[in-house]
């Protein structure tokens, strides 16, 4: 699978996204090592608190089903590029900070970085964690 098919699939997707409060809709795909794809949309709340990202809910989604192993990320927005947040940077650095991020405000025009481009020095425990202490 290539960046523009992925993105077109988030792009498919992003029409179920719940955007009463803001109207700014989000579609995600995640490619999977073992070829699954996994999806996920924006869904708001009026505990605004209890809003999750396309991004997250994505990753949530293969998360749920077993898959830890990313090949790549693809955003598409209702409005533009759809770089992921603070949050959903770290929420993936945690699994795949060299996975690639795909997004673009249509599918002939695409950019990509990866997670550790967009949340650079990104914190893992394991990473600072001296597990041997116990």
């Amino acid at each position: 699978m290539d960046k523009k098919e992925l993105y077109l699939i988030a792009k498919e997707v992003l029409k179920n996204a719940y955007t009463p409060f803001s109207g700014f809709k989000v579609g995600a795909a995640i490619l999977a090592k073992d070829g699954r794809i996994f999806k996920g949309v924006n869904v708001e709340n009026s505990s605004f608190g209890g809003t999750i990202c396309a991004e997250r809910n994505a990753c949530l989604n293969a998360i749920t089903e077993g898959c830890k192993d990313f090949e790549m990320i693809a955003i598409a927005t209702s409005e533009g590029f759809g770089w992921p947040c603070g949050m959903c940077r770290q929420f993936l650095y945690e699994f795949a900070p060299d996975v690639p991020v795909i997004t673009g405000p249509d599918e002939n025009h695409l950019q990509e970085k990866t997670i550790k481009e967009l949340l650079p020095e990104g914190f893992r425990l394991e990473e600072t964690f001296d597990y041997n202490k116990f």
